[in-house]
């Protein structure tokens, strides 16, 4: 008895070794130091929208390429200097993520009701929150206590999940931030707003798999207008809706067309395509419950808000989130 005590206890303790910064981090963390900062950042995040429709969408992707390289620290925001690489111009960012501007304007918001308090990448975590509730998403108790990297890391960022992976891929890039098939299917549904530059996709309308012909998964009235859109050989700048039948809204549109073979990145259509695609349920149940989706995708971006997050003394609270703190 007293053996199988000691095993369990050793097993706990572990368990907290392992995951004692998930286990600081809490939706209360600011009560007594910066009560209000969650109202702070939704007004500045509304704001922003005021002036820019894209940017729900765009600060919600931050988050994302925040949190999948090296854990969710704030290191997407630096920018270069002598000692650090940006993330920024690593590919899967250069000339696509954006919304940094508007990061700085809710820093100094937040700055301004409680100075050097709030870490930047609590910030994301917070305005990631309120671009999908006020797009029309879930709401969800944000867990904060979050400290901000010294370092960026732009071959991590080269790594990040790419809109031409295969479901196997992505499923790797997931399971290596603990991350598993729900999670991939359910945070995919980020693509129910936002844009898509050509170029991410325009291979799947002419030469997939370097087969001379389009995607033949990707439904032919879509493949048509997608054409009209991006012609071969032309811009591959110009941006696409994500989710042509409501651009802007976060709702479960994205899985209803994936349902009719609609998705506009290789990557989303893999989820349900794939044959034998662990996926395919999950998407399926979104397309018929929006309700599910969203209890879903709180749970989700709860779980990825957790990849390895600096708290306690580790990294720092950058006053300014595009560069370290002199000294």
């Amino acid at each position: 008895m007293g053996c199988s005590s000691l095993v369990v206890a050793l097993a706990i303790s572990l368990a907290l070794l392992c995951h004692g910064s998930q286990a600081q981090l809490s939706s209360s963390f600011y009560n007594t130091t910066c009560s209000n900062v969650s109202a702070v950042v939704r007004a500045a995040v509304q704001q922003a929208q005021s002036s820019d429709p894209r940017i729900y969408a765009s600060l919600t992707r931050l988050f994302f390429h925040d949190c999948f390289v090296d854990g969710c620290d704030g290191s997407v925001l630096l920018d270069n200097t002598a000692t650090i690489q940006s993330e920024k111009d690593a590919v899967p960012n250069n000339n696509s993520a954006r919304g940094f501007n508007v990061v700085d304007d809710i820093k100094t918001a937040v700055e301004n009701a409680c100075p050097g308090v709030v870490s930047c990448a609590d910030i994301l975590a917070l305005a990631a929150e309120a671009s999908v509730n006020l797009a029309g998403g879930p709401s969800w108790s944000v867990l904060l206590g979050r400290r901000d990297s010294t370092t960026a890391n732009r071959t991590g960022a080269n790594n990040l999940p790419r809109p031409f992976d295969s479901l196997s891929m992505l499923q790797s890039k997931f399971a290596a931030v603990n991350l598993d098939d729900t999670d991939l299917a359910t945070l995919s549904g980020a693509h129910t707003f936002g844009r898509a530059q050509c170029r991410l996709f325009v291979n799947r309308l002419y030469n997939f798999s370097g087969t001379g012909s389009p995607d033949p998964s990707l439904n032919t009235t879509y493949l048509a207008t997608l054409q009209q859109s991006c012609p071969q050989g032309g811009d591959g700048t110009v941006l696409n809706n994500l989710d042509p039948s409501s651009p802007d809204t976060f709702d479960n549109g994205y899985y209803t067309n994936l349902e009719s073979n609609s998705g506009l990145l290789q990557s989303d259509q893999e989820l349900l395509s794939t044959t034998g695609a662990s996926t395919a349920s999950i998407v399926n149940s979104y397309a018929s419950s929006q309700t599910t989706f969203f209890q879903n995708f709180a749970q989700s971006m709860i779980n990825m808000g957790n990849i390895s997050p600096l708290t306690g003394s580790s990294g720092e609270i950058r006053s300014n989130c595009r560069m370290v703190n002199s000294g």
